[in-house]
């Protein structure tokens, strides 16, 4: 440390992570460069010290902001930092619309909302998370960062409601566009690509059936005689029942209850829902281009056109594939019966399973309470 950097005073900003899933990931590349953008865009007159952390902030459901901030202002007295910001991925609300983030001078805390960011959480992140602990380290005649800004900076803030003398301030997203907005992070914080990975086994299983499917003419008469509508409600029905198999066999339906709120329940079903059909049809690509390359391999152009006694072309190997990978998704939810419990259930917005070992920045041993 530097002559000028002992000088200098220090500024201690928790940032604190809840769940340690989606939450961490983003609040781990935050910490890591949010030193130098308090330096850039706060102070350059303050050393900044960024301390992260995790741990039984917001274990609560039913408690919304203010649960979380009060239990974030005790980790903040507790760990003696001077401010203490929170990354969350539960989806709040405030005034029927979406609550994107919220501080509390009383308190010297703030939180954010990631799935109300949308899709690009951290690049929203970086811009709103240096404005918020301005917000706190600033008294009511020192306006530095407006709180209009953040209308400006941050797409997701449409507005911004409470008193500037108390502190106490709520940035809202607009009705419409806003809970879209929040559905759409909700399913990136939920990760579609760890779903369709975890899936495994159901492919193998509709590969298994679709093979089969292959080597009978049946299925090529069948596929001759539909036509492209009855082919399409074929595809969506078989895709509609995966996700349902998926949700009733693992238990992913959340059901309401004193910790978890009616209006929160349906927005974790929704957000399992979205990410299970973007992972099923996604799967279902991933099929169809395979049985699609097998069928062009294993039968010959003559033999296909003796059975549909008509010239044939590439149409009918696409058609063939079609019903075929609509079929065999039907098929492969019995492979999917067969994959890892906790795997499957990570695509459940409500499951939160434990990281191994995971600790915070004490070396505690830390307990997962689901989101």
């Amino acid at each position: 440390m530097t002559q000028s950097e002992r000088q200098r005073p220090e500024i201690v900003v928790g940032l604190v992570a809840t769940p340690p899933d989606h939450p961490a990931r983003v609040a781990a590349r935050l910490a890591a460069e949010l030193a130098r953008r308090l330096t850039e865009r706060v102070s350059a007159d303050v050393q900044w010290t960024v301390r992260e952390g995790w741990g039984d902030v917001a274990p609560r459901r039913d408690g919304g902001a203010e649960a979380l901030l009060d239990d974030l202002a005790r980790r903040r007295a507790d760990d003696k930092w001077d401010v203490a910001i929170c990354l969350t991925d539960l989806p709040l609300h405030a005034e029927r619309v979406p609550l994107v983030a919220q501080t509390s001078g009383r308190r010297q805390v703030a939180m954010i909302s990631l799935p109300a960011l949308g899709l690009h959480q951290m690049r929203a992140a970086r811009a709103a998370v240096p404005d918020l602990i301005n917000q706190l380290l600033t008294d009511a005649t020192d306006h530095r960062v407006p709180p209009a800004e953040m209308t400006d900076r941050i797409p997701a803030v449409r507005r911004v409601i409470g008193g500037a003398d108390a502190g106490e301030r709520r940035y809202l997203a607009s009705g419409l566009i806003g809970r879209a907005r929040l559905v759409t992070g909700m399913v990136r914080a939920n990760r579609p690509g760890r779903a369709l990975l975890g899936l495994s086994k159901l492919l193998v299983g509709a590969f298994g059936t679709a093979a089969f499917a292959l080597t009978t003419d049946t299925i090529w008469q069948m596929g001759d005689a539909l036509g492209g509508l009855r082919l399409t409600v074929i595809m969506l029905l078989g895709l509609a029942a995966l996700v349902v198999w998926l949700i009733v066999a693992h238990g992913l339906w959340e059901k309401p209850s004193r910790e978890t709120p009616n209006e929160l329940a349906r927005l974790f079903n929704l957000g399992t829902i979205l990410t299970l059909t973007l992972a099923t049809a996604l799967s279902y690509v991933v099929l169809f281009v395979g049985t699609l390359l097998v069928g062009a391999l294993l039968i010959d152009t003559s033999v296909l056109t003796q059975v549909l006694q008509r010239p044939v072309n590439a149409s009918d190997y696409l058609t063939l594939a079609w019903i075929t990978s609509s079929l065999a998704t039907v098929g492969g939810a019995i492979g999917s019966g067969l994959e890892n419990e906790e795997t499957v259930r990570a695509a459940a917005y409500g499951y939160h399973p434990q990281p191994s070992g995971w600790r915070d920045e004490k070396g505690r041993e830390q307990s997962s309470s689901g989101r």
